[in-house]
């Protein structure tokens, strides 16, 4: 019988979910990881997952899954490194459980992160988030669920894992108006909202409907929406957005630099700025 598959079954019912208690975007990444490994070894050797042994697995193996990560399917060197991640923390789970194949795993260990070169974070500048926000066509309901979604991440700073888990019920409109979230590392938080996320909430709200525990910007058939699937709608939206906003056709907009227009900016000071005909603050940070 295969020594892998109760191992790697075991790795996230006892390991991830029951010892470490990892967040939901963990599992999915390291699920993700497995995936592409095992059938990358399908591929390579035709043996199926359920019969392969920890000597299926070696460091070459390992190697040679990272090389076709990067050459065949274009990954960064940042998600090779969180593929081997992954990787090593299985293969250190295992190393408890088969001594006898300590040192497949321990040169499996040993295989090195890659090294990268950090590039400058991108921000976008008052301007241009007004464009972002402006681009969805308003004449769809696709259009003002992203319009009040790329609004509240914008104005807020929220992760885009933070933003697809919200519920009806995180967003409180009424005296001292915030958002609810669980943030990375499975920290609870609250985030002020200040007048124009407000009144583009208020009104995304009235539209969806749903009950308290409802996903807040859901898929057309009522489903959460994916990081894939956010992604995918802020760069269409980032392409409409630079017909009119020059300055955005020279920048890669993405779910994480949305994140930046918040960091550079000292939020709601006695001058605003208009945004979108709403008053938006937003002076050069000191």
């Amino acid at each position: 019988m295969s020594a892998v598959a109760p191992t790697l079954q075991a790795f996230f019912t006892d390991r991830l979910a029951r010892q470490r208690r990892v967040s939901p975007q963990t599992v999915a990444s390291y699920r993700d990881t497995f995936r592409l490994l095992l059938r990358f070894v399908h591929d390579s050797t035709g043996k199926a997952p359920s019969t392969l042994d920890w000597d299926d697995l070696d460091a070459e193996v390992i190697s040679a899954f990272l090389d076709h990560l990067e050459l065949e399917r274009h990954n960064s060197a940042r998600t090779r490194n969180l593929r081997l991640t992954a990787v090593r923390s299985l293969f250190r789970y295992a190393a408890l459980s088969h001594p006898e194949h300590a040192a497949v795993i321990q040169r499996v260990l040993a295989i090195p992160a890659k090294r990268f070169d950090r590039r400058t974070i991108t921000y976008l500048t008052a301007e241009e988030a007004a464009a972002l926000i402006d681009a969805p066509d308003q004449s769809r309901w696709e259009g003002r669920r992203d319009r009040a979604l790329l609004a509240l991440g914008l104005l807020t700073g929220l992760r885009v894992s933070e933003l697809t888990g919200l519920d009806c019920a995180d967003v409180v409109l009424s005296t001292g108006a915030h958002v609810r979230c669980e943030g990375k590392g499975r920290k609870q938080r609250t985030v002020p909202l200040a007048a124009p996320v407000q009144a583009i909430l208020r009104v995304w709200l009235t539209e969806r409907g749903g009950t308290a525990h409802d996903p807040l910007f859901p898929t057309r058939t009522g489903r959460r929406l994916s990081r894939d699937a956010v992604a995918s709608r802020v760069a269409l939206h980032a392409t409409t957005a630079a017909q009119q906003c020059r300055s955005l056709q020279a920048k890669r907009v993405h779910p994480h630099v949305m994140r930046h227009y918040v960091d550079g900016w000292v939020m709601w000071p006695a001058g605003v700025l208009p945004l979108l005909g709403l008053a938006r603050a937003a002076v050069p940070a000191t």
